[in-house]
């Protein structure tokens, strides 16, 4: 197990360029196994979650080439579907959460996968009801063997339809239209989730010849097709890494510039900071945050205490709820923060607190953060990261902190950050890895 020992105190200072968006790399290489032709992926992003899933499909049978350090050329002309019933498979998919969008290329492709519970965050219960239900409706059959905690999942032939969907699940979406493209007949996807990445994903489908109307909205119409070929594609800058880009420079920048965000595909994420009193500049598509001494948090135009809360997109992203309350506790104000998506996702809080932050856990979901107006500096303490999001709060906590602080267990921010301590130290920042 990796740790991080931080040296807090140091401004980081210049530009960094985000990397390819982790969850729209892991749909869109997933989607590779429908063709048998070549699909190039630009902007893949070389972090743990992405190269495990590269690897398993390597292990499945699929031709992958890199082209560049983030450049990669995917052809699934011969997958062996024998291996997807092998012990390794199952465990490998265990550890890896971004393992479930494989039932939907390979349900609509081979007509059969088999998927193991998958694994990941520790942030409490992630449903997978949205993926089944959404493939039950096109045809497919599940079944479960609980002793192995193993889902096998056929169909001799999907078939268009209508369905609503109980939750906007990102990947229970992607799943749906990663079969549907293939099914036969039209299939009406009706409370989809639109993010960005849906909407890439929707993109690479189309420029492989299949046939989507209503991308970017939450009702989906995909009029099967009977194969589709092979297509190149670029993906976004990831909005989750912008966005602690930007809750860094607030608590310790310098004057920082984030290169090549893709600014009109960030939706409410700058609102959100500057929601907290945080300055941000658009300069063409790049975001510069000036050194701030102070930020006040806003409250509501009649005076109310300002409330701060995930929503499904176009609504805040839950994934930067932890990097927000990390800036909350030095800026001027208070503000409560409802984390809606994840009943687990607050709990590492209690190390904040043991830093020195004022937070009021009032409920696995709920938290009040009253900000120290940098009147008071957190505290080096030594914690365990127990999400990629967390990891990342308590990063940039630590670097904000008197003192030198470790974060234990740092392969959680691996999965989701690309060689981020040698990305801030070329930044000025003070961050050292052991093992």
């Amino acid at each position: 197990m990796a740790s991080f020992l931080i040296e807090g105190g140091h401004a980081l200072t210049g530009s960094i360029t985000p990397q390819g968006a982790k969850n729209e790399a892991l749909q869109v290489i997933c989607a590779t196994l429908l063709t048998s032709e070549k699909v190039r992926i630009a902007g893949v992003p070389d972090i743990l979650d992405v190269n495990n899933l590269i690897q398993l499909l390597r292990d499945i049978g699929v031709k992958v080439t890199r082209l560049s350090p983030t450049d990669y050329e995917f052809q699934a002309d011969e997958v062996n579907p024998d291996y997807l019933q092998s012990e390794e498979f199952l465990t490998r998919c265990t550890s890896l959460r971004g393992s479930i969008l494989l039932m939907g290329p390979l349900l609509a492709r081979f007509g059969r996968a088999v998927v193991a519970q998958p694994g990941g965050d520790k942030i409490g219960r992630r449903r997978l009801d949205t993926h089944f239900y959404g493939l039950e409706q096109l045809g497919a059959r599940f079944a479960y063997d609980a002793g192995r905690e193993l889902f096998t999942i056929t169909a001799e032939k999907l078939k268009g339809t209508y369905m609503l969907l109980d939750e906007a699940s990102i990947t229970g979406t992607a799943n749906i239209i990663m079969a549907a493209v293939l099914a036969e007949g039209t299939t009406v996807v009706y409370n989809a989730a639109c993010e960005p990445y849906i909407q890439q994903l929707c993109r690479l489908l189309t420029a492989m010849g299949a046939k989507i109307d209503g991308i970017a909205s939450n009702r989906l119409t995909i009029e099967g097709v009977g194969s589709l070929r092979g297509a190149a594609h670029t993906i976004l800058p990831d909005m989750i890494e912008v966005g602690s880009f930007i809750g860094m420079a607030a608590m310790v920048g310098g004057g920082l510039t984030i290169k090549n965000v893709a600014y009109d595909e960030l939706g409410i994420i700058p609102e959100a900071f500057r929601r907290l009193g945080v300055r941000l500049e658009r300069q063409a598509d790049d975001i510069y945050i000036p050194a701030q001494e102070h930020y006040c948090i806003e409250t509501f135009i009649d005076g109310s205490f300002m409330t701060v809360a995930d929503a499904p997109w176009p609504g805040l992203t839950p994934d930067l709820i932890s990097v927000l309350i990390v800036v909350a506790t030095q800026a001027c104000g208070s503000v409560l923060f409802h984390q809606k998506m994840f009943e687990s996702r607050l709990f590492f809080v209690d190390k904040l607190i043991e830093m020195g932050a004022q937070i009021i856990l009032c409920d696995p979901h709920r938290a009040v953060v009253v900000g120290h107006d940098r009147k008071i500096k957190l505290r080096a303490r030594r914690m365990v990261s127990p999400d990629i999001r967390a990891g990342i709060a308590m990063l940039i906590a630590a670097m904000s902190a008197e003192g030198t602080s470790r974060i234990d267990n740092v392969e959680q921010i691996d999965r989701g950050y690309e060689r981020i301590e040698d990305r801030l130290n070329a930044l000025g920042a003070k961050i050292t890895r052991i093992l």
